[in-house]
């Protein structure tokens, strides 16, 4: 039987992950994409919305904001994180495939960790882009295939011990393509590496989960290497071969 990603995988994720400081962010990865675009009062919405940390970003920066799962685990998160900054997201129970909005009803539309649950993500990308007015943008944020993480989380498929039950990974070339087939043009293509890296946090969740000891979430830099580290990383992830690199990699589509 083909492993899948169903909704027990995530209420069971959320569910021991209340504590929103012990889960690894993006690092900001997705606000950096979305910078410049102009977002203010406009309506967006995170589609399979986890933590919701983007999403609240951008409600910090004026947006209206929609965030949107078929579990509702994840939204008792958001929810404590929006009343501590005072800030008012929407939250939307639904299939991503199926989405209760007319067409042309949003600016923005992004996921993170998302596609790669989906074994034919056309269908997704398409309906992304149905509800995307003239203009809008779409930001698609996956793993990048040729990593390590991707030989570690095979293995852990394969012995059913994967938390998501089942996902897959990307090249850039082939995150872009799937853009191109929901009928967006591409402007462009970022990556970035897990720091702390993915044996140090595969150690981490380890010992966490065995209550052995707790390592801290972001180990101590060793000058002058840790400066040195940040330099070459922001200078090679700017190229071709640099995407083919890291752990995940995003794409931003524009509807024509």
């Amino acid at each position: 039987m083909e492993r899948q990603s169903t909704p027990d995988h995530w209420e069971r994720y959320w569910a021991e992950r209340e504590e929103i400081d012990d889960v690894y962010s993006n690092e900001d990865r997705i606000k950096r994409a979305l910078d410049r675009l102009p977002l203010e009062g406009r309506w967006c919405m995170e589609v399979g919305a986890g933590s919701g940390r983007d999403s609240l970003e951008l409600a910090q920066r004026g947006a209206k904001v929609i965030v949107l799962d078929y579990t509702r685990s994840s939204f008792h998160v958001i929810r404590k994180q929006a009343e501590q900054l005072g800030l008012v997201v929407y939250p939307v129970c639904a299939d991503a495939r199926q989405m209760p909005f007319r067409e042309g009803d949003l600016s923005l539309v992004f996921h993170q960790g998302l596609m790669e649950h989906f074994r034919d993500p056309l269908p997704l990308l398409k309906e992304n882009a149905r509800v995307l007015h003239s203009g809008g943008h779409l930001l698609v944020d996956v793993p990048q295939r040729f990593h390590v993480y991707t030989i570690g989380k095979q293995i852990m498929i394969a012995l059913d011990r994967w938390f998501a039950g089942w996902e897959t990974q990307y090249s850039p070339a082939e995150l872009e393509t799937w853009v191109k087939k929901s009928g967006l043009e591409v402007e462009s293509t970022y990556g970035e590496w897990f720091v702390p890296g993915f044996f140090y946090r595969s150690l981490r969740y380890f010992l966490m989960r065995t209550k052995i000891t707790v390592l801290p979430k972001y180990p101590p830099e060793i000058p002058p290497f840790g400066a040195m580290g940040r330099a070459f990383r922001e200078s090679f992830k700017k190229t071709r071969l640099g995407l083919y690199t890291c752990a995940m990699i995003g794409t931003l589509g524009r509807k024509p």
